[in-house]
């Protein structure tokens, strides 16, 4: 229980910070509207009548891409930052998007609610992804589509390292694995990237996946877990956290840096060549 108390805590603190300058400082350089769109697509999101949530929604990115597709008064944005959504509700396309604060791994939908659930750049603020997937499998109607969109673990070392300092980047088959145990079928991924990284996945932060699954049965996830963590505040040692805010401000600095270091090298080597 301690260990994921801690991780939501460590979390908590980035997701602040990020939502004061995720769409103009974070998104141009992580998560684009053509990456948006891109990862959008396997959500099948055909229908303006569709009832789509979007956990995690955060200052409404992803959701814009949405209602693209989907009338607003359908959709509902979810997260746990009311700064976040404040941001969101000043949009005028969310104008009519229904906006609550809520838990991703608790959520305040009833079961077979939703035709489509999406959440895009949230699960790796999760303290437990099996859960939140678990529950993205209850709220959804027979037959309906859940579309979690999020990082991947880099495969460069110094990568892995700020990977570790900042937030949960989980493997691709772990993302296959969650969605499996929790009941979905068709499950599916597929890879996105910032279009000047040009397809290279070896290094750098800037990896993503967009994971798809169906539900094939009404009612609850098959998956039995135990009752979630009691989120208990331990004493915060002084050293500690300073030293966990010096890590995560160089953790962040070198999250922004990468994707200039790939737009520069996109300038310079000539196209159709590796970079």
């Amino acid at each position: 229980m301690g260990d994921k108390v801690e991780e939501e805590d460590r979390n908590k603190g980035p997701s602040r910070f990020l939502s004061i300058v995720y769409d103009h400082i974070i998104n141009p350089g992580h998560w684009t509207e053509d990456m948006r769109d891109e990862a959008l697509e396997p959500a099948d999101l055909y229908d303006r009548n569709m009832t789509v949530v979007d956990v995690g929604g955060g200052t409404g990115f992803t959701t814009l891409g949405i209602v693209k597709h989907v009338d607003a008064k359908n959709v509902t944005i979810l997260d746990q930052s009311p700064h976040q959504l404040a941001k969101a509700k000043q949009k005028e396309p969310l104008k009519e998007c229904k906006i609550i604060e809520g838990d991703a791994e608790d959520l305040p939908f009833p079961t077979n609610y939703a035709d489509r659930y999406v959440s895009a750049g949230s699960i790796e603020y999760w303290p437990d992804p099996q859960r939140g997937i678990k529950e993205a499998y209850r709220v959804l109607k027979i037959g309906g589509k859940a579309c979690i969109i999020g990082p991947v673990y880099p495969t460069f070392w110094l990568s892995q390292f700020f990977a570790d300092m900042w937030m949960l980047f989980p493997k691709e088959e772990e993302y296959i694995e969650w969605f499996k145990k929790a009941g979905f079928k068709d499950v599916k991924l597929k890879r996105i990237g910032p279009k000047w990284y040009r397809g290279v996945r070896r290094h750098g932060l800037i990896m993503g996946c967009s994971v798809t699954g169906v539900k094939p049965l009404s009612g609850d996830s098959p998956l039995q877990l135990g009752p979630k963590a009691e989120d208990v505040k331990k004493p915060v040692n002084p050293f500690v956290f300073l030293l966990r805010l010096l890590l995560g401000a160089m953790a962040a600095t070198y999250y922004v840096l990468v994707p200039i270091y790939m737009w520069i090298k996109d300038q310079i080597v000539p196209k159709g060549q590796p970079i």
